[in-house]
């Protein structure tokens, strides 16, 4: 298990430059990888019941404690990211498809990797751990309804199936990794130092095949993109952070605002893009399961170096947080006080 630990620790540290350098292989041979996004949907499905494994039920006892912070949170990401990405494509004067694309990475739920992002970062880790699994929960209404209103003009967007993809991909592998958890915790908990390597191995082949199947596209506008890609994710950090400031929170739930509206569950939009639109579609999400985590490590280096106001520091330490990449005892990072118990827990990266 000790050998497992420090794979898991390996491939979560260089996560983004091996899918880096899976994204180069399939674009140098793609023929050896296009065949393989009829996968997309059973990986993401896998790494979904990874993340619902790693769920308790006291993931969700904020919600009673602080609603006002996690439906700010929650409406920010909703809000925000899809009219970023709209904005973005029309100013840059993307394709149909690629703009679709675009929306599609904004409408999605947050990405797990930005729980250790915000523990990193000295911010509100319970905060961000529920804002992430209540959007994915509300995910299979939300992400349809945004896309059919943004992408509906353009492109002919069919609603219901997204709704039954999402909950076929996320809801149930969510719900029935929190189920098993809740049933068999011993077991589940046998399995958890495995699911990183697990969801390493599952993103990495989601990026791959997205751009093996649309290399042609990528090379001829792949500047553009990467541009549209970063901008997004820019702005969505950025914004994030201001909502909170706006509305008087903290600043640890400034930066788990931050990290929760920048950092996408890309590997879904990539999925629902392969399903329902065509791999073109799946390129910016693509580059945004690279690029979220590079700029995420950054911003929380960055901010792990500016202390909290005295009087955030005991109410930031957070009981759970999940790991991008690997297995993280918290403890690891930063003492915690006397009487307060850290558990550790793992989640699928890069999403």
């Amino acid at each position: 298990m000790d050998r497992i630990r420090t794979v898991s620790a390996f491939v979560g540290r260089w996560f983004a430059v091996i899918v880096l350098a899976a994204g180069a292989l399939a674009l140098a041979v793609p023929d050896a990888f296009s065949g393989l996004t009829v996968a997309i949907p059973w990986l993401l499905a896998v790494i979904m019941l990874g993340m619902g494994m790693t769920l308790r039920p006291v993931d969700f006892a904020i919600i009673a404690r602080r609603p006002w912070a996690l439906l700010l949170g929650v409406a920010a990401q909703f809000f925000v990211m899809p009219l970023i990405g709209f904005g973005i494509a029309v100013a840059l004067g993307l394709s149909p498809m690629l703009t679709a694309g675009m929306i599609l990475v904004g409408s999605v739920p947050g990405g797990t990797a930005s729980n250790v992002m915000v523990y990193l970062s000295k911010g509100d880790t319970a905060l961000s751990v529920a804002m992430t699994s209540v959007s994915t929960l509300l995910a299979p209404v939300l992400t349809p309804l945004l896309v059919l209103v943004l992408v509906g003009e353009s492109l002919p967007v069919n609603a219901g199936a997204l709704f039954v993809s999402i909950v076929q991909i996320v809801l149930v592998p969510v719900v029935l990794g929190l189920v098993l958890r809740m049933i068999v915790p011993r077991l589940v908990e046998r399995f958890l130092d495995v699911l990183p390597l697990l969801s390493v191995a599952g993103i990495t082949v989601v990026v791959a095949a997205v751009i093996a199947a649309s290399a042609s596209t990528l090379l001829s506008i792949g500047v553009l993109v990467v541009v549209a890609v970063i901008l997004h994710n820019s702005l969505g950090l950025t914004l994030g952070y201001y909502i909170g400031r706006l509305f008087g929170l903290p600043v640890a739930s400034r930066r788990a605002l931050s990290f929760e509206v920048g950092m996408q569950n890309s590997g879904l939009a990539a999925a629902l893009a392969v399903a329902h639109f065509n791999p073109v579609a799946a390129l910016p999400a693509a580059i945004f399961s690279v690029w979220h985590n590079v700029s995420g490590s950054v911003l929380a280096s960055y901010w792990a170096r500016k202390d909290l106001p005295s009087d955030e520091i005991s109410e930031s330490l957070p009981v759970t947080a999940r790991a991008s990449g690997s297995t993280v005892n918290l403890a690891d990072f930063r003492p915690s006080p006397p009487g307060l118990s850290i558990s550790k827990s793992v989640t699928p990266p890069g999403l």
